[in-house]
């Protein structure tokens, strides 16, 4: 069986770096960054009192106040998402689209847990009597969002959630991808969100010794293969991309990004939360996405890791890409744009698709911010794009996701070219 091309026809984003794709791009080959002490709670008893918060968000400039109440804030950017890479698309024509043949993927690593902790605080505070919101657990779910997509612009083709930590997005897109491939689908709306900057994300991470906690240097807490890295920053959003059969592409006369060149999966069989010492993981999930892909290391211009500050991950990824790579690794880029963003969890892999993607389109690199010292432990010969971006022709770019539980994806996306 012939499989069918893919290409990216969408993009959509609300995250701690801008409201709109135009808005994150500009400020992440800038280098900005998105920390910011935590409004969205007193963090007064907390290790740590930032994160990568989105900006000037006021859900009633998208919602109606009644709407908005039964919604958690992850579907509220999932649906953001959507409707700008749905707009990005023109797929609102009925008559260029076939509902059954569009779908939605899209998932979350955590899904309401504002709702969550609001409802059971609510409870305890109480005298005992069950009084629970009716929304609660439609507000609460990891797969509502992909439920609210689908019904808001009537797409009834494949539809279901992703969950698998700080990898869900990177599957969604894979997922999406296949289904296309098989021919099971024209189109299919696929990402992830996250909302996790509340007292029980915050304080978990900080139970794990996961976050950074400098406090007084927030704004550069985020340090991706830095010596004095200590964890990562949380941040929060979410992101879309619309992948789309060529040919149905084609016959609408979409705007094509990039295409989709080859997809990977792996698990580290290891350790719950800790990556494979030697990247054993990561090596399998790259190495698989070259194959499917049909293309060599050397292929390869740009990959933005997982790359999200912590004391191991970051050295075990290094360690993988150099096994892989060969001597190819010290003639690519690599970037970890979580310096920026910080880590959105399960919509970290495809905000930082969209990245990818818009790297190949506009041949720039973005950097790596916040580094400072040099690592011993680390090759220190790759160009992480420290700093400052970096212009190149980008033919290619590799995303990898990782999660806990040792959920590994990798992504590659190319140039689009009509053959």
């Amino acid at each position: 069986m012939e499989l069918k091309r893919v290409v990216v026809t969408g993009l959509g984003t609300i995250n701690s770096l801008g409201n709109t794709v135009n808005e994150y791009w500009n400020n992440l080959i800038n280098g900005i960054s998105g920390a910011v002490l935590i409004t969205l709670f007193d963090t007064s008893k907390f290790k740590t009192k930032f994160a990568c918060e989105v900006k000037k968000f006021d859900p009633c400039n998208y919602f109606e106040k009644k709407e908005a109440r039964k919604i958690d804030r992850y579907t509220q950017f999932a649906l953001i998402s959507a409707d700008e890479a749905i707009k990005n698309a023109g797929l609102l024509d009925p008559d260029k689209i076939d509902p059954d043949r569009t779908g939605v993927i899209f998932g979350s690593g955590i899904g309401g847990l504002e709702t969550f902790e609001q409802e059971i605080k609510n409870f305890y505070e109480g005298d005992g009597t069950p009084r629970f919101s009716p929304f609660f657990i439609p507000k609460m779910i990891a797969d509502i969002s992909a439920g609210h997509i689908s019904m808001k612009y009537g797409f009834r083709g494949p539809n279901f959630a992703t969950v698998s930590a700080c990898a869900t997005s990177s599957h969604a897109i894979i997922d999406a991808a296949n289904y296309i491939r098989l021919g099971m689908a024209d189109i299919i709306v696929a990402g992830g969100s996250e909302a996790a900057i509340t007292p029980a994300g915050i304080g978990g991470f900080n139970a794990m010794h996961a976050l950074s906690t400098r406090n007084e240097e927030f704004n550069t807490a985020s340090r991706p293969f830095c010596a004095t890295r200590d964890g990562f920053v949380m941040g929060e959003g979410g992101g879309v991309i619309i992948l789309e059969e060529y040919e149905h592409a084609i016959c609408r006369g979409a705007k094509i990004y990039a295409e989709v060149a080859g997809v990977g999966l792996s698990a580290d069989a290891y350790h719950l939360t800790a990556p494979h010492p030697e990247g054993l993981g990561a090596k399998h999930v790259m190495k698989n996405a070259l194959k499917d892909a049909c293309m060599m290391p050397g292929d390869i211009d740009y990959i933005n890791v997982h790359g999200t500050a912590t004391p191991l991950g970051d050295i075990a990824e290094a360690l993988a890409i150099i096994d892989v790579f060969g001597e190819n690794a010290y003639k690519l880029n690599i970037s970890a744009t979580k310096s920026m963003t910080g880590h959105l969890l399960g919509a970290a892999g495809v905000v930082e698709a969209i990245a990818s993607i818009l790297a190949i389109t506009n041949n720039i690199i973005p950097p790596t911010i916040n580094h400072h010292e040099f690592d011993p432990k680390l090759d220190n010969k790759l160009n992480f794009t420290f700093n400052t971006a970096q212009k190149r022709i980008v033919n290619a770019a590799l995303s990898n996701t990782f999660g806990f539980g040792g959920h590994n994806a990798s992504v590659i996306f190319k140039k689009f070219v009509i053959i």
